[in-house]
């Protein structure tokens, strides 16, 4: 017998549908994300901690849920909107069904609405908080919990989803390079992308020290992606002024474009609805190219579009720039006409897909060997 579930907004909108995944109660910012496949990819991407994902595409959950493809160790987001669930998975390396999945980890979810008209009052009103519940069945008493909770904007979540200790990630085949990368929801298949170039990758802790980077004399820092607000992560943007002017190679995507962003003396912004999804277009002003793009992402890099800014550790400069809306999508710092460092608001790991920007990890080798 199916189980009633209500969502509502922080506005009062409502919708009633059926409980999918785990029964009881959740609390988030709601976000869409227009991927139409990698549904497990996302579930178990550390930056949407605090986030109740709804999805664009009408039937999830087709290929069930596998042990191979998760992005970190658990599912992150704090609930799940669909429309039509598949009835059953069918892959030949799913080992149970989504539904399955969301229930053994305890992540509330609703399925059987209208997913277009919810999309829509999200795009037209912004991203907002959002209660789902099996449990109280009165709206009005569910909006006033939504309403106790916290906004995204100055949200400090990163250390929430870190590791607790460091841990190595060795290179396959011949080490060229040792890499320091600060987790702030760092990826799973972001280390592998660097270990596969020869990068013996040492993942820090978000707490960190400039210390404690200089400790594993790294050829390059990695500052990862991760959740809440750039605005709040005071610490690692410290930390990642000192790494550049000790001249040290840095590459950032997502969150660590952001810090990179405020290490230069930007300031970051909130975005109406964000990017989320695997198909946002991209153009990479060096080279012309548009490059089809996964993203996750609220907030977004206030810098100017069509000229560099100096900065006390070089000249900075919008290198990627958003098609759809002109949002900062990359920066890059050059020092004595070399390109000391540089980030993407976008995931070039990219599993499952795309992966136009996947040579992206070259290009850090690359910054690195220039350097030694």
């Amino acid at each position: 017998m199916d189980t009633s579930a209500l969502l509502v907004l922080e506005d009062g909108r409502c919708f009633v549908g059926r409980s999918f995944g785990a029964a009881g109660e959740t609390f988030g910012e709601l976000v869409f994300s227009t991927g139409m496949s990698g549904y497990q990819e996302t579930l178990t991407d550390p930056s949407y901690h605090g986030q109740v994902v709804l999805a664009t595409a009408p039937h999830v959950g087709n290929t069930g849920w596998n042990d191979e493809d998760d992005e970190s160790t658990r599912i992150h987001v704090a609930g799940y909107v669909v429309r039509d669930p598949s009835p059953r998975p069918s892959n030949w390396r799913s080992n149970r069904s989504l539904d399955a999945e969301l229930a053994r980890q305890g992540i509330v979810g609703i399925c059987g609405i209208d997913t277009r008209a919810l999309t829509r009052h999200i795009r037209s009103l912004g991203a907002m908080r959002v209660g789902i519940s099996t449990i109280e069945q009165d709206p009005q008493r569910l909006l006033a919990r939504v309403l106790q909770q916290p906004a995204m904007s100055g949200a400090d979540l990163c250390a929430r989803v870190s590791t607790e200790q460091s841990y190595v990630v060795p290179a396959v085949g011949e080490k060229r390079f040792t890499v320091a990368a600060l987790d702030l929801g760092i990826k799973t298949m972001t280390p592998k992308q660097m270990a596969e170039r020869g990068m013996e990758v040492h993942v820090l802790p978000a707490t960190a020290t400039f210390e404690d980077i200089r400790a594993v004399s790294p050829d390059g820092v990695f500052f990862s992606n991760g959740p809440g607000d750039p605005a709040t992560a005071d610490h690692q943007v410290e930390v990642l002024r000192q790494v550049l002017e000790a001249g040290m190679p840095y590459f950032g995507i997502c969150f660590g474009n952001q810090l990179f962003g405020r290490a230069l003396g930007f300031g970051t912004f909130k975005l109406k609805f964000g990017h989320r999804g695997i198909n946002q277009p991209v153009l990479d002003r060096s080279t012309g190219r548009v490059e089809i793009t996964a993203q996750n992402h609220g907030f977004a890099v206030d810098a100017p579009l069509e000229q560099g800014t100096r900065t006390e550790f070089g000249t900075a400069r919008v290198s990627h720039l958003g098609l759809n809306d002109q949002v900062v999508e990359g920066l890059e710092l050059e020092r004595d006409g070399r390109l000391v460092a540089f980030s993407v608001q976008y995931h070039p790991e990219a599993a499952a897909g795309p992966h136009d920007a996947n040579h992206l990890f070259d290009r850090f080798a690359t910054l690195m060997e220039a350097r030694t």
